[in-house]
């Protein structure tokens, strides 16, 4: 296999345009290069978790879905491709179990703060769940692979339950102090 990468400033985008599979041109907000862009802007918001200190088996998770983001970029540039498989998403429901019984029930929601690993992880999660808003709206416009739909779902759970376990190694967890008053009152 040749250089894939050999050549990095083609000018090729420089009227607004990139490039997919199939010698395609998509404007670069178009919903799909939107969805290729947060995908990746997750991906590197995740590296940016694993340059913390982290539990050896959150640390291998994340690098696993490091692959699997990689792949579902790919699968978004390649429309006839389907790289993210319910496997991928099963995965994910397995680890999501297996990290949420170290937990105690949550009877609040959490203020999104603590280390750097967990703040870190927190705006992940967030990066997520756009990422699956602009792939909800992706569906909309063209076909897409629901599984990987799915995978962005399951994804920014199983983030939220990393952010509650980093900040309880670190002792940072706080609930949010809800001043709930009625509109009427």
């Amino acid at each position: 296999m040749g250089n894939r990468l050999s050549k990095l400033a083609t000018k090729t985008g420089d009227d607004g345009t990139t490039g997919i599979s199939g010698n395609t041109r998509l404007a670069k907000d178009s919903s799909r290069i939107e969805a290729i862009g947060t995908v990746d802007e997750l991906n590197a918001a995740i590296g940016m978790v694993t340059s913390q200190e982290l539990p050896d088996d959150i640390s291998g998770s994340l690098n696993e879905i490091q692959h699997r983001l990689f792949d579902l970029g790919g699968e978004l540039a390649m429309p006839d491709y389907q790289l993210i498989k319910d496997e991928h998403v099963a995965q994910l429901d397995i680890w999501l179990q297996d990290f949420n019984e170290r937990l105690p029930p949550l009877k609040e929601f959490v203020l999104p703060k603590g280390s750097i690993a967990t703040t870190s992880c927190h705006l992940a999660r967030t990066i997520c769940r756009r990422a699956e808003r602009r792939m909800v709206t992706l569906s909309k416009e063209d076909q897409i692979n629901q599984a990987a739909r799915i995978y962005l779902n399951r994804l920014s759970d199983l983030l939220f339950v990393f952010c509650r376990l980093l900040s309880q190694s670190d002792n940072s967890e706080e609930m949010w102090q809800s001043r709930r008053v009625k509109a009427d009152e």
